[in-house]
């Protein structure tokens, strides 16, 4: 290990292997690690007592999965051989090959990953924390209000449905339309969709970000009969007056305000890196982690890799995503700590299943630039389309292919790819 600079007070430990947070990403580049050497050191930094499946919180507001079936306690999820410790960062020292703990105890690494995740501003939309979980007001992105949206849909008989999509990037930026149309394809099967009139506010241009896919969206939009507002940004709730103020960005760039009533709104929050990354040297000019697109290596700290949501990469950010980041960063740290010898290149992959309605799913998955990327031949699946097949893979596949194995350090169809030329972004 490098020595620590002087100027720094005195170290309270040490690991080979540091890794800053406990999330999907985190436990999984973790298992990775030791799946690969056994006897590394390694440690993982999170606070959480908790840790969530949040993909599934998609069909928890569906009334598909119950909310206990995605939450497992941090202890039973810490591979074996990981130390944990429970307690978030303060601070980095990248220059000295250290971090600082909130309690203020300083730990020192030879290499360091950092996945903390990225950070859901409530705040940002004002009025939205004191209304969130009452007066109709709801969002499948926070796991205590998941079965509040299930419970919004059942009971709603009239009026205006909202669901707002704020600017990119979020985590699973398909997330605001799958609980769209999961609540429309309620609705249109208890004859309740007439009454209901659905509007699908976007702050972006487009209903999704890679073309191929947006055919068979446009169906379900016409199918379901749903108000689609492009370049709508939500700014405020009154939830006791049931009105939401949304700022519509016009074509010539000017802007205008304007309130929408509702009788139910599901809201995604504006979403950055934690305070913690963006005020950090490891951060670029947004505040993401400043990372290589391919290999995930920090542009600047040779011995620093990022991973997960919090990095500055152009993927979409999903579980799937980090689950093909993981074996990378894993691989490509033993290539720095001289275990192996041919680093390892990440392409970009992300996967989105849309849940069009209950039963069917169009099942996304593109690397870098949109490029599609199926993970099974199309006469078997074609994610292009609505199918069966991609939703019993969403409903019955995923998941325990998220616990036994993503997290376990199994990877299949995760297999890191050996790096060639960086790829095109």
């Amino acid at each position: 290990m490098r020595p620590i600079n002087p100027a720094l007070r005195a170290v309270d430990g040490s690991h080979q292997v540091l890794i800053v947070g406990g999330g999907a990403a985190g436990i999984a580049v973790a298992a990775s690690l030791l799946s690969r050497d056994p006897h590394l050191d390694v440690a993982i930094i999170d606070p959480a007592k908790t840790h969530y499946y949040q993909p599934g919180w998609t069909l928890v507001g569906a009334g598909v999965f119950s909310a206990q079936s995605t939450v497992r306690d941090m202890a039973t999820l810490m591979p074996k051989g990981v130390k944990w410790i429970q307690n978030a960062v303060s601070r980095f020292e990248p220059d000295n090959n250290a971090l600082v703990l909130a309690d203020g105890r300083v730990l020192a690494y030879d290499q360091l990953i950092v996945c903390p995740g990225l950070k859901l501003d409530w705040a940002a939309i004002d009025g939205l924390p004191d209304t969130l979980g009452s007066n109709g007001v709801t969002s499948n992105y926070r796991y205590d209000l998941a079965p509040y949206t299930w419970q919004l849909v059942q009971q709603l008989q009239q009026g205006e449905a909202l669901f707002s999509q704020p600017p990119m990037p979020i985590k699973c930026a398909g997330a605001p339309q799958k609980a769209l149309y999961l609540s429309c394809d309620h609705w249109l099967r208890h004859g309740r969709l007439g009454a209901i009139k659905p509007s699908f506010l976007n702050a972006g241009g487009v209903l999704f970000g890679v073309a191929d896919y947006v055919p068979a969206l446009m169906e379900y939009i016409k199918k379901y009969a749903v108000d689609l507002a492009f370049s709508h940004n939500l700014v405020a709730v009154d939830g006791p007056a049931r009105r939401a103020t949304f700022v519509r960005t016009l074509a010539d760039g000017t802007q205008e305000t304007l309130e929408r009533p509702f009788d139910m709104l599901h809201v995604v929050p504006p979403q950055c890196a934690p305070d913690f990354i963006r005020e950090s040297p490891l951060a670029d000019a947004a505040g993401w982690v400043d990372v290589d697109p391919g290999s995930l290596r920090h542009k600047r700290y040779v011995n620093i890799h990022g991973l997960g949501d919090a990095t500055n990469t152009s993927n979409a950010k999903t579980a799937a995503a980090a689950r093909k980041q993981a074996p990378v960063v894993a691989n490509n740290v033993l290539v720095a700590l001289k275990r192996l010898t041919q680093l390892a290149q990440y392409d970009g992959y992300g996967s989105c299943p849309l849940t069009v309605e209950r039963g069917k799913i169009v099942l996304a998955e593109f690397t870098y630039g949109g490029k599609l990327a199926p993970s099974f031949p199309r006469w078997l699946l074609d994610g292009r389309q609505p199918t069966r097949r991609a939703w019993w893979l969403k409903e019955r596949i995923l998941p325990p292919l998220y616990w036994r194995g993503m997290l376990k350090g199994h990877e299949w169809l995760a297999q890191p790819h050996p790096a060639t030329d960086t790829p095109k972004v």
